[in-house]
C-alpha cells in the first residue's frame, strides 16, 4: 500500500487527525498497535474499518482453516501477536505467510523479517478472526495455567476434589449410625432427627436475622461522598481492568457497549476484556456486526475443561494491565461513578483491604412475582447481611460481579478456582483466611433478575452447589480453619455458608410434617411423634418463616422499595423453589460437580435501570 492504515482511516473520515495523534501517543506508551487501540478504545467501529479496507481494495479473507507450523509459532509471544493483531503461520515459497489486520504495521513486518530472515506474505483478515487464531494457537499454556495454577500451588483450596477420603468416611459413618439407629429404635431416632432438623432450621434463620439487624445499624464508614468523586483528577487515576466473561450473550452485546460507555472513567485508563469462549461464534459475530465503536478488547478463551466463568476470568487475568480489577456480567448496569468511588475508597483504607464489594440489585424488580422476590432477597443480602458480616468481622462470600480487587493481591491469592461454581464466595473466604479484608462501598450494580422459573432454578442450583463446594473445601480440616479465621469466623462461616444449603434441604421435610399433622391430620404422623415433638417442630417452622418474612420486610427500607413489602409474605413459597434448586444442586455435586448451569440473560422486557433510581 502507498499509504498507511492510519492515513487511510483519516482520509476516509473515520478517524480525526486529533484522534490519530491520541492513538499514536497511546501506542507509544503501551506498545499496543495503532489498529488495536483504534478498534478497542472506541475510536472506530469495525464496520467502518471494514469499509475503509474495502475502499483500498483490501478484502478480509477467511483464515480459520489456514495451515500452520508449530516451529514458526514458537518464535512469537502471544502478547506481542495480540498487541499487533497479527500472527505468522508457516513458510511458503520462502516467504512467511502472516495474518495481519493492518498490513502496514511496520514494526510487525520488521519483526517477521528479523526473526525468520524472510519476507512476509501478508493475508489481510478481520481482527476478530486473527484474535481467534492467536489465542487458539498460542494460548494453550495460558489456559492450562488458568485451570491448574491454584491446584498446583494451593491444592487444599481447590475444589477439584469434591469429597476428601476423611469427609466420605465421616458422611458414611453418619449414614451408617442413622440407619442402625432406625433399625434398633425407629421411633426414638426419628424423634431425635426431627428435633435436630427443626432446631437447626430455627437457629440458622435467627443467625440471619441477627446479621440483618447488625447490618441495619451499619454506618457506611466505607462510604465515598459525591464531593470526593468530583475532586478526583482524571490524569491521576490508575489503569482499571474490567473482565466481562460471556457465553452466547449475542443479544446483550449492544446493551453492554452502552453500559460501558456510561462509566465515568478516562477511556485510555480502562482496560476492558470481553472474554469469549473459543466455540462461541454467536457472541463473536455479534461483536463483528457492531456498527459503532467498542471500548473493549476481545480475548478468545481456548477450549479446556472445566468450561466455567472462573477459568475464563483466570485466562483474562494473564492479559490484564490494571492496578485494580473488577468483573461485570453482560447485563450489568453499574453506577457511573463506581470505579472512581472504589479507587477513592482503596486510597483511604488500610493495606490489608484487598477487595471492595459493591451492592447488587435489579433493574426489573417489578416485572413479575419472581423478580420481586429476587429483589427482596438481594436487598437484604447486600444491604443488611453482608454489612452485618463486615461489622462482625466474619468472612464475606463475595457477589458474582462488581467485586473490585487489587490486582497484585488477587494474583497472590491464586485468583479464582476454576472448579468451584461459586468462585466468588470461595475467594472471599480464602482472602479472609490469609488475613485480608473486604470492604463494602456505597455503590450499586443493577442486574437482570431472573424472570423465568426454570431458568431461575438452574441458576440457583449452581449457586447452592457452589456453596456446598466451598463449604466442603474449607471444612477439610476444621481445626486448621479455626486457626486461620478464628472461632467467630468459623461459626459465622458454618452458619452462613454451610447452613444456607442445609436449610433449603431441610425446609420441605419440615413443611411436609407440618402439612401432614395440621392440614391433613394424618394418624401415622401422630403415632410416630409425641405431641411435644410435633409442637416443637411446627413452632420452629412457623417462627423461622415469620422471622424470614420479617427480614424480607426489612429489605425494602434502605432502597425505599415499599411496593414490595407485601410480597415478603410469600417467602415460604419462594423457599420451596430454593429447596427444589438445592436438591438439584446436591445431585449435581455428586454426579457432575464442575458443570456450569448456564443462565439465559436478556429475557426481561425492561432494558434500563432508570426505573430503580428513586
Amino acid at each position: 500500500m502507498k499509504i498507511s492504515i492510519p492515513e487511510l482511516l483519516v482520509n476516509d473520515g473515520f478517524v480525526t487527525p486529533g484522534d490519530r495523534e491520541k492513538i499514536e501517543k497511546f501506542s507509544a506508551k503501551t506498545d499496543l498497535s495503532f489498529i488495536k487501540i483504534a478498534l478497542t478504545h472506541g475510536y472506530i467501529s469495525r464496520k467502518n474499518y471494514e469499509r475503509s479496507m474495502a475502499n483500498a481494495g483490501l478484502d478480509f479473507k477467511p483464515v480459520r482453516q489456514e495451515k500452520f507450523d508449530k516451529e514458526i509459532l514458537d518464535k512469537i509471544e502471544l502478547s506481542f501477536a495480540d498487541a499487533h493483531l497479527a500472527i505468522p503461520l508457516r513458510i511458503e515459497k520462502k516467504r512467511v505467510v502472516t495474518l495481519m489486520a493492518d498490513p502496514t504495521d511496520q514494526l510487525f513486518l520488521d519483526f517477521i523479517r528479523m526473526t525468520y530472515n524472510m519476507e512476509p506474505q501478508v493475508i489481510v483478515a478481520d481482527d476478530l478472526e486473527i484474535t481467534w487464531m492467536i489465542h487458539k494457537l498460542l494460548g494453550q499454556d495460558y489456559v492450562k495455567s488458568s485451570v491448574f495454577e491454584l491446584l498446583n500451588h494451593d491444592a487444599e483450596s481447590s475444589a477439584l476434589t469434591t469429597f476428601t477420603t476423611g469427609q466420605l468416611v465421616f458422611i458414611f459413618l453418619i449414614i451408617g449410625a442413622l440407619a442402625t439407629g432406625l433399625v434398633l429404635n425407629f421411633k426414638s431416632v426419628t424423634i431425635i432427627v426431627n428435633v435436630a432438623m427443626s432446631l437447626f432450621f430455627l437457629i440458622a434463620i435467627i443467625f440471619k436475622l441477627f446479621l440483618s439487624l447488625v447490618g441495619s445499624r451499619f454506618e457506611l464508614f466505607q462510604a465515598v461522598g459525591r464531593e470526593e468523586v468530583r475532586n478526583i483528577k482524571d490524569e491521576e487515576l490508575p489503569v482499571y481492568t474490567i473482565l466481562l466473561p460471556v457465553y452466547k450473550e449475542d443479544k446483550l452485546i449492544k446493551k453492554l457497549i452502552w453500559n460501558l460507555q456510561s462509566l465515568d472513567y478516562p477511556r485510555e485508563q480502562l482496560d476492558i476484556k470481553l472474554l469469549i469462549e473459543e466455540d462461541d461464534n454467536l457472541t463473536l459475530n455479534a461483536v463483528r456486526g457492531l456498527d459503532f465503536p467498542a471500548i473493549f478488547e476481545v480475548i478468545v478463551v481456548p477450549f479446556h475443561m472445566p468450561k466455567t466463568k472462573p477459568k475464563a476470568c483466570n485466562y483474562g487475568l494473564h492479559f490484564a494491565r490494571g492496578k485494580y480489577l473488577t468483573i461485570y456480567d453482560a447485563e450489568d448496569i453499574p453506577d457511573t461513578d463506581q470505579l472512581k468511588k472504589v479507587v477513592t475508597l482503596f486510597n483511604k483504607l488500610p493495606d490489608n483491604y484487598i477487595c471492595v464489594q459493591s451492592a447488587l440489585n435489579y433493574f426489573n424488580r417489578n416485572e413479575n412475582f419472581l423478580t420481586r422476590m429476587f429483589t427482596l432477597e438481594y436487598s437484604y443480602w447486600f444491604d443488611y447481611m453482608l454489612p452485618g458480616l463486615d461489622t462482625l468481622d466474619i468472612p464475606i462470600p463475595l457477589g458474582g460481579t462488581s467485586n473490585h480487587f487489587k490486582m497484585e493481591n488477587l494474583i497472590e491469592l491464586g485468583a479464582w478456582d476454576p472448579f468451584n461454581v461459586t468462585e466468588d464466595a470461595d475467594l472471599g473466604v480464602r482472602a479472609y483466611a490469609k488475613g485480608y479484608k473486604v470492604a463494602i462501598v456505597n455503590s450499586t450494580t443493577y442486574e437482570e433478575a431472573n424472570n423465568e422459573p426454570f431458568n431461575w432454578i438452574r441458576q440457583r442450583s449452581r449457586w447452592i452447589k457452589g456453596y456446598m463446594q466451598t463449604y466442603l473445601v474449607h471444612m477439610r480440616n476444621p481445626l486448621k480453619l479455626i486457626k486461620k479465621i478464628g472461632f467467630r469466623g468459623f461459626i459465622g462461616f458454618n452458619f452462613f455458608v454451610g447452613a444456607t444449603p442445609i436449610t433449603f434441604l431441610v425446609y420441605p421435610i419440615l413443611l411436609f410434617i407440618f402439612l401432614a399433622y395440621v392440614v391433613f391430620n394424618l394418624a401415622a404422623i401422630k403415632t410416630l411423634f409425641p405431641d411435644w415433638v410435633l409442637f416443637m417442630s411446627i413452632f420452629n417452622l412457623m417462627v423461622g418463616n415469620i422471622l424470614m418474612i420479617y427480614v424480607n420486610m426489612m429489605a425494602v427500607f434502605k432502597r425505599r422499595f415499599y411496593e414490595l413489602i407485601l410480597f415478603s409474605i410469600a417467602n415460604p413459597v419462594y423457599w420451596l423453589m430454593h429447596s427444589a434448586a438445592a436438591y438439584m444442586g446436591l445431585y449435581q455435586l455428586i454426579v457432575k460437580p464442575f458443570y456450569w448451569e448456564k443462565t439465559t440473560h436478556g429475557l426481561s422486557k425492561i432494558n434500563s435501570a432508570t426505573n430503580v433510581i428513586n
